[in-house]
């Protein structure tokens, strides 16, 4: 014991700002005026502090093996200063690795597992979401076009920004995959005029977004299907697609099938966007120091991330031609702290809301989840990528017209038009 007592307060005098620990038998390390105070009630939190596993930490807290008082932007910088190294290079996978991650893989994404895993997050509780998400429950980043824009200002951004790169048509045929609480779906209808369709696994989303179109009067060209995107009807593709925080739930095994399904489910020509989270380094699967074993078992059940690069790799294979990336992940920080803040200013609404025996251990959850991976995009372990990509009918010299443009080109060879103007409608 003294000897993580002894590395615990050289964990202390190295640290940004004044700490201060209650320990298990009732002394104190550390200022008295500290920013954070951490009331410790095991010795394995002790352990965990001076060996700098945060993601152990972070399960200790959900488990209430110890006390936080402290602002959750002073606690992460905290965590961020104890890890021994970079949760990127913490978590490179040598080739055995590899192999036994992408078996696993494989397994961990039946239809029936995929099922399980998105209603056991998306199914907590529409109530809870709403507390500190924007009035249109977009669980997504945030495009923070202007520095002073609210967060539901800068979430209707995104979803313009989305539109205008996909450059939809009245009366173009558009699927949202993974269409969450139907932000972009009804985003898209409302002010781009096309016929949607939007599919989700979870319940309470399939429930919420079928009460929205009713009350909008959009039964007639919007629809919201309880469904799993492998089993969409090929028959008659669509204009453009979106899959927005989907790809993360397909696993890495099955990406290459996942966009070659996308461009089945694609007519010639049309245009996909995938938005969603990548790894910060190119041969880790997830965050080391336990960050990504803590979101696994307690938030995203079977989630995976991978390099922009694999990607990339992926979408080729599957027949998509990549024609515009962006990184968005200084704006995922600001989202995600915007979250973080908008919780922990209500946490006794919180408390109310998820009243049940399970309840206080999920908000702790989510106070963890939300600040760690704010703490996380700001310093690079993790991305935020769009990729808008093509179906290209294929790739002979005669694609060119006399004139040297494309046939059925459906990207303009400049990229002025994304930022031209406002929404429409």
């Amino acid at each position: 014991m003294s000897s993580i007592l002894s590395a615990v307060e050289n964990k202390l005098e190295s640290l940004p700002l004044p700490v201060r620990l209650t320990l298990p038998d009732g002394n104190t390390l550390g200022a008295a005026d500290a920013a954070v105070h951490l009331t410790i009630r095991e010795t394995s939190t002790l352990a965990h502090l001076a060996a700098g596993q945060v993601g152990a930490m972070g399960e200790d807290y959900v488990e209430g093996k110890f006390e936080v008082e402290g602002s959750m932007r002073d606690l992460m910088r905290v965590a961020a200063a104890i890890l021994p190294q970079s949760p990127v290079d913490a978590a490179r996978a040598g080739m055995f690795t590899s192999l036994i991650g992408r078996l696993v893989s494989v397994w961990r994404h039946s239809i029936e597992r995929d099922a399980r895993q998105i209603q056991f997050h998306y199914d907590l509780s529409d109530d809870f979401y709403a507390l500190w998400l924007d009035p249109r429950r977009v669980y997504s980043c945030a495009y923070y076009r202007e520095d002073d824009m609210t967060l539901a200002q800068a979430q209707e951004a995104k979803l313009d920004h989305i539109c205008r790169k996909l450059r939809l048509q009245p009366g173009e045929r558009f699927l949202d995959i993974g269409a969450g609480w139907g932000g972009l779906l009804l985003w898209a209808a409302e002010h781009y005029g096309v016929d949607a369709t939007g599919i989700t696994l979870s319940h309470n989303q399939h429930a919420h977004v079928n009460r929205l179109i009713e009350e909008k009067g959009l039964g007639g060209r919007v629809r919201m299907e309880l469904l799993d995107y492998r089993k969409l009807d090929e028959n008659r593709p669509y204009d453009k697609i979106a899959s927005v925080g989907m790809f993360e739930h397909v696993g890495r095994a099955q990406l290459v099938d996942y966009f070659s399904k996308l461009r089945r489910l694609l007519r010639p020509g049309g245009l996909i966007m995938n938005h969603g989270i990548t790894a910060g380094g190119v041969d880790n699967h997830q965050l080391g120091a336990g960050m990504g074993e803590f979101i696994g078992k307690y938030i995203f059940p079977g989630g995976e991330l991978t390099h922009i690069s694999n990607v990339l790799h992926s979408m080729t294979e599957g027949g998509l031609e990549d024609l515009d990336i962006e990184n968005l992940r200084p704006h995922y920080a600001r989202t995600l702290w915007a979250w973080s803040d908008s919780l922990e200013s209500q946490l006794d609404a919180a408390r109310a809301t998820l009243s049940d025996e399970n309840g206080e251990r999920s908000i702790r959850a989510y106070r963890m989840y939300l600040a760690g991976c704010a703490m996380g995009f700001e310093h690079g372990w993790i991305g935020l990528h769009q990729v808008l990509a093509q179906h290209r009918q294929g790739w002979q010299g005669d694609e060119l017209s006399s004139r040297g443009e494309q046939a059925e080109q459906g990207y303009p060879w400049r990229r002025d038009y994304i930022y031209a103007g406002r929404a429409r409608g």
